[in-house]
């Protein structure tokens, strides 16, 4: 069922549609009519300086008559190399008024990661300015020229080129930023992103009279906002995220935003330390996707911002753009802990389909799938991979289907839920477990800033999940207290065996949580509330080996709580089944949670012995066989036999 959102907010004074026949021309087509109608209107602003819509459109001209003038053949894309900024728009404006594609390479990314994008399109000109010139020459192999647009020839033309671009023709190579591989570049034309503009556009109401923010990095993400602006007459609004995401607030206030579209952990940062007295009289939309979203992102939303603004959660991705909108305003109900990512946008078919490649009703989690005529290209000289991943439409016509690897399920009227990625979804102890609700539950909980889970190969054979969180500085729960919280909200297979605490998560260069630079959880304690006592007596010192032997952990202190290490059943029957085999008692032990510190275990070791000093007997003789050979422990035991032990 496809939903359209014209009821769902009230469109601005100027709002013009976006018409249908205009995806059927060229990008820098629709920009220049623009320049002709909002000449003198804003059209970029940042720390660079301001432009309007002719000085920008002159300013890409001189860009294109520079490109022209190298020698390079007319279907090779061009490498970009800038920060965001207003050189970035200019250059790749130039790029497409010359009827070449872009490849945007970020400047922030490491140096091996842009060699290999830089390796795989292999770029004859890279386009930077002067303060990425000298990477530019680094990453530059001995046939790639340089062009810095700070220092253009004088005499070059601000006319229009005028060259004949087809809708048909690339228009950038965008690519992934490898979270799940290799990164793969993304191939699009002119006639498809002009219909994601048009979709976005008259879902959003988009008018000359809207200040949009872009807060992304060189990613698909950018190039939606950038256009979404400039093709509508609207004033966009670059800020480099890494340098001023503190500031972001402020900054969202001073430049009178009205549509702040960005990534939502970049949204939590920007809100999580407001005050009550903030107001954003002109913000009218918050445009947040690209990461899981929460009923408490919702409820941020209605804590500081005006009955006007109106909250939009949506689904997008590199190879289909935007598929779906969630419209949320005051009055919404979130009901469960995921927040739906609506209903399709026009051009757009949402297929659910089991493990066998069949459709599934309401309510059915299945992999999602996208039927359209608008999807991307493929990826960029990997005609296997794109065979694989867009498939023709076996109905026949001129559909094809891109299986995206993303989990969701359709609500009765057809509203979407995105439950995350197949990547995200773990076996634990057999239960299949999804990653981003467990994140849920945590965002959930009071002085939780920030959260993130991955799951962690503790030892050999076994995962468990480790939590990363940032809490509110003074107001963060204590480890008990998070432990305690979860156990009301997730069966014990689904907590998290570790929780680390960071004074911030990692982002990438696109804002979102960068899960691969996350630190690995060191095999210790890890932010306990108890004051480490170590073991001193034999019992203890036995019952400590054994514990870190099965949970993998060392430096366990005898009163640290089992759960609060981390501990399970499943560990609790392991570290149980140990203590019966080895210690003769005269009631066994039924589960560890009778005595879930290694003080209160070795007291009960002792309640509990066949014998008085029996328990002592054994943990000394344990710690001594640690010490031993195996030559030594096979004497000994032939030792003891002969004596006739009877431990």
């Amino acid at each position: 069922m496809q939903i359209t959102v014209e009821s769902e907010h009230t469109p601005t004074k100027s709002f013009i549609e976006f018409q249908r026949e205009d995806i059927e021309r060229s990008i820098p087509d629709r920009f220049e009519l623009q320049v002709r109608q909002h000449s003198d209107r804003l059209a970029v602003q940042s720390d660079g300086g301001n432009l309007s819509y002719h000085e920008l459109n002159r300013a890409a001209n001189r860009v294109s008559h520079a490109i022209l003038a190298q020698d390079c053949n007319s279907d090779e894309p061009v490498a970009l190399l800038f920060k965001q900024g207003v050189s970035l728009i200019v250059a790749s404006l130039g790029v497409l008024k010359t009827g070449k594609a872009y490849v945007p390479v970020d400047y922030s990314i490491p140096p091996a990661k842009a060699t290999h994008i830089l390796n795989d399109f292999e770029p004859r000109l890279i386009l930077t300015d002067k303060n990425n010139l000298s990477l530019a020459h680094e990453l530059a192999s001995g046939s790639t020229k340089v062009l810095n647009v700070d220092a253009l020839d004088a005499q070059l033309a601000e006319t229009n080129p005028g060259l004949p671009i087809s809708p048909d023709d690339l228009a950038y190579i965008h690519y992934t930023s490898g979270s799940t591989g290799e990164p793969k570049g993304v191939v699009e034309n002119h006639r498809n992103e002009l219909h994601n503009i048009m979709t976005n556009t008259n879902a959003l109401r988009i008018s000359p009279d809207d200040r949009i923010s872009l807060v992304r990095a060189n990613n698909v993400g950018a190039t939606r906002d950038t256009l979404l602006a400039l093709l509508n007459g609207a004033a966009l609004f670059p800020l480099d995220i890494k340098e001023s995401l503190a500031d972001l607030a402020r900054w969202l206030l001073e430049k009178d935003i009205t549509v702040f579209t960005c990534v939502t952990s970049i949204f939590r940062h920007a809100v999580k330390n407001l005050s009550e007295k903030e107001q954003f009289p002109r913000l009218r939309l918050i445009h947040v996707g690209g990461e899981a979203i929460s009923k408490a992102d919702v409820d941020l939303y209605k804590k500081h911002f005006s009955d006007e603004c109106l909250f939009v959660s949506r689904l997008g991705l590199s190879e289909t753009e935007t598929l779906t909108y969630y419209f949320i305003n005051k009055q919404t109900e979130i009901k469960g802990e995921r927040v739906p990512v609506g209903y399709p946008l026009e051009g757009n078919e949402i297929l659910l389909l089991d493990e066998d490649g069949r459709e599934i009703g309401p309510n059915q989690v299945g992999e999602i799938a996208v039927k359209s005529c608008y999807l991307a290209l493929g990826y960029w000289r990997q005609p296997e991979l794109t065979r694989a991943k867009f498939v023709t439409d076996p109905k026949g016509g001129p559909y094809r289907i891109y299986f995206t690897g993303d989990l969701g399920y359709r609500l009765p009227d057809g509203c979407l839920v995105h439950v995350g990625r197949k990547d995200f979804q773990v076996k634990i102890r057999g239960y299949r477990v999804e990653v981003p609700a467990v994140e849920m539950a945590l965002l959930e909980l009071a002085g939780i800033k920030q959260a993130v889970v991955i799951p962690w190969e503790g030892m050999p054979s076994t995962t468990r999940l480790v939590a990363y969180i940032v809490v509110e500085p003074g107001h963060g729960p204590t480890m008990k207290q998070l432990h305690e919280s979860l156990k009301v909200k997730l069966p014990d297979y689904m907590r998290p065996s570790f929780f680390v605490v960071l004074d911030s998560l990692p982002l990438t260069a696109n804002g979102k949580v960068d899960r691969k630079a996350l630190p690995p959880p060191a095999h210790l304690r890890r932010g306990l509330d108890t004051p480490y006592l170590a073991a001193s007596a034999p019992v203890e010192k036995a019952l400590v080996h054994i514990w870190a032997e099965i949970m993998g952990i060392e430096g366990i202190g005898i009163r640290d709580d089992f759960s609060e290490l981390g501990g399970d059943s499943l560990l609790a029957a392991q570290i149980a089944s140990r203590i019966n085999a080895m210690f003769p008692l005269n009631r066994p032990l039924n589960s560890l949670f009778e005595a879930p510190t290694v003080a209160q275990l070795s007291e009960y070791l002792r309640e509990q012995e066949i014998s008085p000093g029996q328990s002592t007997k054994v943990a000394n003789l344990l710690l001594k066989v640690e010490e031993m050979s195996p030559e030594e422990i096979i004497n000994a035991v032939v030792d003891m036999r002969g004596k006739g032990s009877n431990v």
